[in-house]
């Protein structure tokens, strides 16, 4: 109340000086005039002010609402005022004064109450923090980035200080307070504006452009970030939250080609599917798939119940229930149970009867395989084949086995498992329909139904548990050594999503024993991906010709079981199908009526846990099957350890 008084009283004064041009003018007259005035302006504002419940405000917090209540005040004063001395007129006052002095003190109250709020409200701290958080600048000042920056303008992670764009029309040009900068001059504005992140608002460029993109910024110390793709980005507002680590498929630097409709479909389309090992990182993939092509039933089977209960949870957040057609809504169904479980899967399939088989259930990480050989042979190839016997007898009528690239000359137990997972199913395929087999009733005749198998091979899937780039980035994220088996060791890559869409379309080509191979292009040297990592991140390496660099690449030596080199074929006689990037091999095994004696021996050889005789029997069954190195079970090193005390 007391600034208002003063600010009344001030108002009067800058009044009379506008009104008559210099203070020099003022006569003996005037001061009682300017008297007048003053205790006219203390009578009708200080009320007003009062009565508005101006003093009730909360200057700190004052928002529009006060502002709203503060001018409704001014011109309830203003027209009392005016009424006075430019209608009314008192003597001595010029009647322009009673104009004057609302509008001028209307200004200064309204900056006091401001100076107020950013003051006593911190948003002039607020500011100094903004100016202390990581500078970025946004790459694409279209509507995608104009959404980004809108979404970030009260970040308390970020400041956006800037767009660039590569129009040469917009640069130079200020967008929403924002300067748009030619990409030609990153570094310098790097350089001024002290920027750590890019982040990439470009849903819609074709992958080649993306990749120019990245190359360019990869020369330049900074962090780069992006958004999703555009059908993620379709409804509601961009924000920070959508910001996220480059695609894994901008790590690979080449474009997913688009799924066969005709093909996704064919098996899974208002038919019963069941996917075996449902959490894992390819199994889960799998159903979120196939529930996009609208299955009749989706059997969810898992040995681990957290990654069961994660995966079914997620499906039913997605479903759309219909009350008006309760009846064609997707069953889910989640299943506890073992591959290696004979009673439980007859029991499955027998209840339910999956038109499909997905069998993505096995042990895939090659040190721990290596050093769990038993387990490893137990539920990579017992488990396939109690599954593939159960869908026999229950008449599934296509099973596609999810394989590896590591079943080709393999070095380690898992990869020699999975190819003898591929041989059971090549050679059960040759087989006869067994007689509990479904039949199909069509014009009074009966039809056997023959399960048809295929197997299909890929190698390394970015994103997937144990893979690299998770690992890099939290290396990267602690700051450091990442670590490398081999300078040399190269592999195939693949991203999840696209592996399981080429599941799905490779098994409804099958035709019987028919193992698929992936078109996963260029193997990659991993060497390569984890600098582009780091690049990526704003980052140096450290090296020889950089020791001062911020994050070094240390090589650990290849772990047991390990190879430089994946390959995808046997042999050299692949052959294109229908889809552009699925190859169809043909692969020799042995028949069912010799393998069976075979693998009753190797289980034999499980049941008591020696391993040298488990590789050796591998060794026999498996095609070019060499172990790299000794026997590593740890029960085996800890009894022959026992053994050597005694």
């Amino acid at each position: 109340m007391t600034v208002d008084i003063c600010l009344c009283l001030l108002s009067v004064w800058l009044s009379f000086y506008l009104r008559l041009g210099e203070f020099s003018e003022f006569s003996s007259g005037l001061p009682i005039s300017l008297l007048i005035t003053g205790a006219t302006s203390l009578v009708l504002a200080i009320p007003i002010f009062v009565l508005s419940g101006l003093y009730r405000a909360i200057f700190r917090y004052s928002g529009m609402p006060a502002m709203m209540t503060m001018a409704r005040a001014m011109l309830m004063y203003g027209l009392l005022f005016s009424s006075m001395f430019t209608f009314i007129g008192v003597q001595g006052v010029p009647r322009t004064i009673g104009l004057i002095q609302p509008i001028v003190v209307f200004v200064l109250v309204g900056v006091s109450r401001a100076t107020a709020r950013v003051w006593l409200g911190g948003l002039y701290q607020l500011e100094i923090k903004k100016s202390n958080l990581p500078q970025v600048l946004i790459y694409g000042a279209g509507s995608a980035g104009r959404q980004l920056a809108a979404g970030m303008a009260n970040s308390h992670e970020m400041r956006v200080v800037g767009f660039l764009d590569d129009d040469d029309r917009l640069h130079g040009h200020v967008l929403n307070g924002l300067n748009i900068y030619n990409p030609a001059d990153l570094e310098e504005v790097v350089s001024q504006k002290r920027i750590t992140d890019v982040l990439l608002a470009m849903p819609s460029a074709p992958r080649e452009r993306r990749n120019q993109i990245l190359a360019f910024l990869s020369k330049i110390k900074i962090s780069v970030r992006t958004l999703p793709g555009l059908g993620d980005i379709a409804s509601g507002k961009i924000s920070l939250s959508n910001v996220r680590e480059l695609d894994i498929d901008d790590l690979l630097g080449r474009e997913s080609v688009k799924p066969n409709g005709l093909l996704l479909n064919r098996n899974t389309h208002n038919k019963t599917v069941l996917v075996t090992g449902a959490g894992g990182s390819i199994g889960s993939e799998l159903c979120r798939q196939v529930v996009k092509t609208q299955p009749r039933r989706l059997l969810l089977l898992e040995m681990s119940e957290f990654a069961l209960y994660q995966i079914h949870q997620e499906i039913q957040s997605t479903l759309v229930f219909d009350e008006d057609k309760p009846d064609e809504a997707l069953e889910i169904v989640p299943l506890l149970g073992s591959v290696c479980d004979e009673v439980r899967m007859h029991e499955i399939m027998d209840t339910w009867k999956p038109h499909t088989v997905y069998h993505a259930a096995a042990y895939k990480h090659v040190p721990l395989v290596e050093h769990n050989p038993a387990e490893g042979v137990r539920n990579n190839v017992w488990g396939t084949k109690v599954c593939a016997e159960a869908a026999v007898r229950n008449g599934v009528q296509n099973f596609v086995l999810i394989s590896t690239d590591k079943a080709v000359r393999p070095t380690n137990i898992m990869g020699a498992t999975k190819r003898l997972a591929e041989m059971v199913l090549q050679a059960l395929n040759e087989t006869k329909p067994h007689t509990d087999s479904r039949t199909l009733t069509t014009n009074n005749s009966s039809t056997s139904i023959k399960t048809c198998f295929s197997m299909v091979r890929f190698g390394n899937v970015l994103g997937s548990s144990g893979s690299v780039v998770p690992l890099f980035r939290e290396q990267i994220k602690n700051g450091g050594p990442i670590t490398l088996t081999h300078l040399d060791i190269t592999r195939y890559f693949m991203t999840i999503p696209e592996a399981a869409q080429l599941v799905i379309q490779a098994g409804a080509m099958g035709s019987g024993g028919d193992v698929f191979v992936l078109d996963m292009g260029e193997p990659v040297r991993i060497y390569d991906l984890a600098s582009r990592i780091v690049e990526l991140s704003g980052l140096t390496l450290r090296d020889e010709l950089n020791p001062q660099g911020d994050i070094e690449i240390k090589v650990t030596g290849l772990r047991p079981g390990e190879k430089l080199f994946e390959e995808l074929l046997i042999g050299d006689n692949p052959k294109p199908t229908q889809h552009p990037r699925i190859l169809k091999a043909h692969e020799k095994f042995v028949p069912w009526e010799q393998l069976q004696g075979q693998l009753n021996s190797l289980n034999l050889a499980l049941s008591v846990n020696d391993v040298p005789v488990i590789r050796s029997f591998l060794q026999q069954l498996v095609v070019g099957y060499q172990p790299n190195g000794e026997v590593v079970d740890w029960v085996h090193l800890a009894q022959e350890r026992q053994s050597a005390e005694f």
